[in-house]
């Protein structure tokens, strides 16, 4: 049952835009706090105190567009379609307001629609463990059905699931589910508004879920993979409702290169952007995908020196960064750099990598301006990063035994990548702190645990359309996109290679 509100915070702005709803009680003025100090004033202290109920519509921890209007477009509906009583609808994003600027795609999408970031509630504004505690918190989960296990506290809030995955466990009465294989939850939640009797959905709110679909859906494109006839069926109805919506192409484009932008990021943040890391009993490394041409990204000023707070902060060993980028001709190549101050360590990896046959990678030597990173050329395009993951774990599993690698080490790799390199300043400073003390790791991967369900990391799971994890890359994309030619380009290599191998060339 949902609870009976038709409040929403904030109140001068809605939580997805700049419309005003004359069921709110409270006037928030935003110039005269810091974000988040409003909600914890006023939840936490006059809802409390009160015994007024919070109804929070959350999203997964991967925060990425789809979660994101996914929770604001539904807890606008709530807000509007519920009756008037003294609790509140509060959309919030599963992540800390810092780590909002990494979702570039999401970001780009609020300005688009005049939507001010100052109007969103983020996880670290709002504490859920206490308004449960009080009685006071009900629970709609978005875009996810199972919470994690830090939040497992709050399964009994949990009132109304809307997710468009395989259902991972039953949720029965009073819990209301709508699970569906589409794709894109914002679909359902599209459906679910035009389906009520009340038409509250207005241009900005369908702006918002509409571009969502067209993303999730990679242009609606069949040969993609992602798309079902519930997706077109909603995106066609938004687009009748309100003609001057933009253009599939053109909103899926911009989305797209927003996606990839990473001009207006700092080194740490282009790191963090879509990060996992691996840890074994002896080292930790992480895998980090780098949305821009290798060599602009080594020399970017006082690389080494961020590569190495970065590393140390995180206790991470080995940093193993993948760029993706496209060349001239708009074909897709891939690049690898691996940056360890353990030169033992960065050896052994270099050795694995270069020795991958599952899948082999095709990696050509690079030049580098520092000893600490060993740069590659990846001459198999179609080896993602999930791709690399398993070696990575093999890697780990053997390192720190008697042999390390499982086979004879071939100092000859290593040092033919330290001919290439210079010795930077600044080096000597921050190798002398990497034997100092060292926080505690925030909790990688381990061996042996699904990599995409870990639910005790620091940072959110790369959300499933990421290029990097192949989804949906690897299936074929639209044409007269950079990711059309990807798989253009993949099919031809594949075909060269099948036509070389045959008997007949022999």
């Amino acid at each position: 049952m949902l609870p009976s509100s038709g409040n929403c915070i904030p109140s001068e702005e809605w939580a997805c835009g700049h419309t005003r709803l004359s069921g709110c009680k409270y006037s928030i003025n935003w110039q005269m706090m810091e974000p988040g100090l409003w909600v914890l004033d006023l939840i936490h202290k006059d809802h409390v105190r009160s015994n007024r109920e919070v109804h929070v519509v959350l999203g997964n921890e991967a925060c990425d567009l789809d979660s994101m209007v996914s929770a604001l477009a539904l807890a606008y509906f709530f807000a509007k379609t519920t009756p008037e009583s003294n609790g509140v609808f509060v959309p919030v994003l599963n992540i800390p307001r810092s780590e909002f600027p990494l979702r570039t795609e999401s970001t780009f999408l609020l300005k688009e629609q005049h939507v001010s970031e100052s109007s969103i509630i983020f996880r670290d504004e709002i504490n859920l463990a206490t308004l449960h505690q009080a009685g006071l918190l009900s629970l709609t989960l978005v875009d996810h059905h199972v919470l994690p296990s830090g939040d497992a506290a709050l399964e009994k809030a949990v009132v109304e699931v809307i997710d468009h995955r395989p259902m991972e466990r039953e949720r029965g009465p009073p819990c209301r589910v709508t699970a569906e294989l589409v794709g894109s939850c914002a679909t359902l939640v599209t459906e679910r508004i035009l389906q009520s009797p009340a038409q509250v959905l207005d241009r900005q709110t369908a702006a918002l879920l509409h571009g969502t679909i067209v993303l999730d859906c990679v242009n609606m494109a069949p040969e993609a993979g992602k798309v079902t006839p519930k997706d077109i069926y909603y995106a066609s109805l938004l687009e009748s409702r309100f003609p001057d919506l933009p253009l599939r192409s053109v909103i899926f484009e911009a989305l797209q290169n927003a996606k990839f932008d990473v001009s207006g990021l700092t080194t740490a943040q282009m790191l963090r952007k879509d990060l996992k890391a691996l840890s074994g009993k002896e080292a930790t490394i992480a895998l980090s995908a780098i949305y821009m041409d290798l060599q602009a990204f080594l020399h970017r000023p006082g690389l080494e020196d961020e590569l190495c707070a970065f590393c140390q902060q995180r206790s991470y060993d080995a940093l193993l960064a993948m760029t993706i980028s496209f060349n001239e001709r708009n074909e897709p190549f891939r690049q690898v750099a691996l940056y360890s101050q353990n030169a033992a360590l960065q050896a052994a990896v270099c050795q694995a990598l270069e020795g991958s046959r599952n899948p082999t990678l095709g990696l050509s030597l690079l030049e580098s301006p520092y000893p600490t990173i060993c740069a590659y050329s990846q001459g198999n395009t179609t080896a993602s990063r999930k791709k690399v993951l398993p070696v990575i774990t093999d890697f780990l599993r053997e390192w720190g035994q008697s042999d390390p690698t499982g086979v004879d080490m071939q100092p000859e790799a290593t040092d033919l990548c330290r001919k290439t390199r210079s010795e930077p300043k600044g080096t000597e400073t921050c190798n002398q702190e990497w034997g100092g003390s060292r926080k505690e790791p925030a909790k990688p991967h381990h061996l042996g645990e699904d990599l995409a369900a870990d639910d005790d990391t620091l940072l959110p799971p790369t959300p499933m359309n990421s290029l990097v994890d192949e989804c949906p890359l690897d299936r074929g994309l639209p044409k007269l996109s950079a990711e059309a030619v990807f798989e253009k380009f993949n099919r031809i290599a594949a075909a060269r290679s099948a036509e070389e191998d045959s008997p007949e060339k022999k």
